[in-house]
């Protein structure tokens, strides 16, 4: 058994809010940079260009890329072998608390969805768990604006709407975006389980690096074709126009039940922001 002190927990999430805040991934980046290389559309091109500027201004001044500085969502895999000393929980939420105050990141969260009072620290952060094979900590920070956030969408399908029935909603979710969660997007499907598990899966598709397609080649062409016929759509970057709607689509699956297909489409604008550690 390993154990890890609850305050290292704290010291490394409040690293992470920070850099995952200021510094896009790479993977993101190369995205945005082949996308403008190859953008037809003059507007579009100025767009690309000016989004890449405040990546690289960001990262040089340790500024954030986004005023919307998001909910922290932390994805914690968790070794069987692994023991904390100290409430994990509560090392994740002080973590957070420290990092958006001593980093003078926005705070946007609020203590209840109706009556809108600011906590003050955003905190409490999403957690999602995940009990892995092992001694290690693996924890991933991933701000999440709502911008591109409120443009997701989940729907039960039949399953007799099969494939094209998929392929329709994905399409019809990102065109009912439109230019609102400030293309070009990174786009996380969720297509099984059940009706929480879908979104669950969504999201968790948007930790997955954009140049790692799906290891089923079904679902990896099932993303390409996605990403052709959403750029098809011709929404391109900040809905000016052009063939840079979206950078990437990553799917992820889970068996459902014979009467089921849930779907889920969570939706990422271009600061697609994820920092990963493991202790």
């Amino acid at each position: 058994m390993r154990e890890l002190d609850a305050q290292l927990i704290v010291q490394t999430v409040k690293r992470l809010c920070i850099e995952a805040n200021c510094q896009l991934p790479g993977d993101v980046k190369a995205c945005i940079e082949n996308a403008r290389a190859a953008e037809p559309w003059s507007q579009a091109q100025e767009i690309l260009d000016r989004i890449i500027e405040n990546y690289q201004i960001a990262a040089k001044e340790n500024n954030p890329v986004c005023q919307d500085t998001g909910v922290a969502c932390v994805f914690l895999k968790i070794g069987q072998e692994v023991h904390i000393n100290g409430n994990l929980e509560d090392a994740v939420n002080e973590g957070v608390r420290q990092g958006y105050t001593e980093g003078y990141l926005r705070k946007s969260v609020v203590r209840d969805p109706l009556d809108r009072v600011n906590t003050g620290d955003n905190t409490p952060a999403m957690i999602y768990y995940e009990i892995v094979p092992g001694d290690k900590l693996e924890i991933t920070v991933a701000p999440k604006g709502f911008g591109s956030e409120n443009m997701s969408q989940i729907k039960m399908l039949r399953p007799s709407d099969g494939l094209q029935g998929v392929k329709d909603f994905v399409l019809k979710a990102v065109a009912d975006a439109g230019p609102n969660p400030c293309p070009p997007i990174v786009i996380g499907v969720g297509i099984g389980g059940t009706f929480d598990k879908a979104a669950f899966l969504a999201k968790k598709a948007l930790m997955r690096s954009t140049d790692v397609p799906n290891d089923n080649p079904f679902y990896a062409e099932l993303e390409k074709t996605l990403l052709e016929e959403i750029n098809d759509l011709g929404i391109g970057p900040q809905g000016f126009g052009g063939k840079t709607t979206a950078l990437a689509v990553n799917i992820e699956t889970f068996p459902t039940h014979i009467a089921g297909l849930p779907v889920a489409v969570n939706i990422n604008c271009h600061v697609t922001r994820h920092k990963t550690e493991v202790l």
